[in-house]
C-alpha cells in the first residue's frame, strides 16, 4: 500500500506554512512543533525528529528548518545567514 505524503508548502510571510495530505488541507503550521500536532490530529503520530526526518514528507521552499516570522519580508526567516531564493518577489498592490 503506497501512503500518501505530506507537503509542506512554501514559507508564506503570514508566518506559516500550508500542510496538506494528498488533496487535503491539514492545516498551517508555523513550527515543527505545530507541524508535528497538525500531522498527529491526522492519525500520523511521531516526536519532531520523526517528522524532521520522515521520507513521507515533501517539504517546498525550505526543509524542516525553515519558518518564517509573522509579518513577512526578508528578516522573517528563521535560518540564520541564509537568504532563500524564493525571497526574490515582487510584491502586487
Amino acid at each position: 500500500m503506497v501512503e500518501r505524503a505530506v507537503r509542506v508548502e512554501v514559507p508564506r510571510g503570514s508566518g506559516g506554512r500550508r500542510v496538506c495530505l494528498g488533496d487535503e488541507v491539514l492545516g498551517t503550521a508555523h513550527s515543527l512543533h505545530e507541524l508535528t500536532l497538525l500531522l498527529r490530529q491526522a492519525g500520523l503520530g511521531g516526536d519532531e525528529v520523526d517528522v524532521a526526518e520522515s521520507d513521507l514528507i515533501e517539504w517546498h521552499g525550505g526543509g524542516p528548518e525553515v519558518w518564517p516570522r509573522q509579518g513577512g519580508g526578508p528578516e522573517c526567516w528563521t535560518v540564520p545567514g541564509e537568504l532563500p531564493s524564493l525571497l526574490r518577489y515582487t510584491r502586487r498592490a
